[in-house]
């Protein structure tokens, strides 16, 4: 692996788990252990920001479609289908 070095601490018991990993010939180096957590990291915060932006994207539609409905009258509905007694 090529590339700028960069020195990172971890605690014992993750270090104690990568060495294992590492062991068990799950890979080839420590070094390949922190590369796989950090892709899968890239992996997790990608979607993270896809999720967000089409959390995002779908308010945008609602809110552009013009149809709205009273919040309050929603809950009362609510309340009353499912028999929940309002909030004191």
């Amino acid at each position: 692996m090529n590339g700028p070095e960069l020195t990172i601490s971890v605690g014992a018991e993750t270090l104690r788990a990568m060495r294992a990993a590492v062991e068990r010939g799950e890979y080839g180096s420590l070094a390949e252990v922190v590369a796989d957590a950090l892709g899968q990291w890239h992996r997790d915060h990608d979607r993270g920001t896809a999720s967000a932006a089409a959390l995002r994207r779908a308010v945008e539609e609602s809110i552009d479609s013009g149809t709205a409905l009273d919040a309050d009258a929603v809950f009362d509905r609510l309340r009353t289908r499912f028999r929940v007694p309002p909030a004191a």
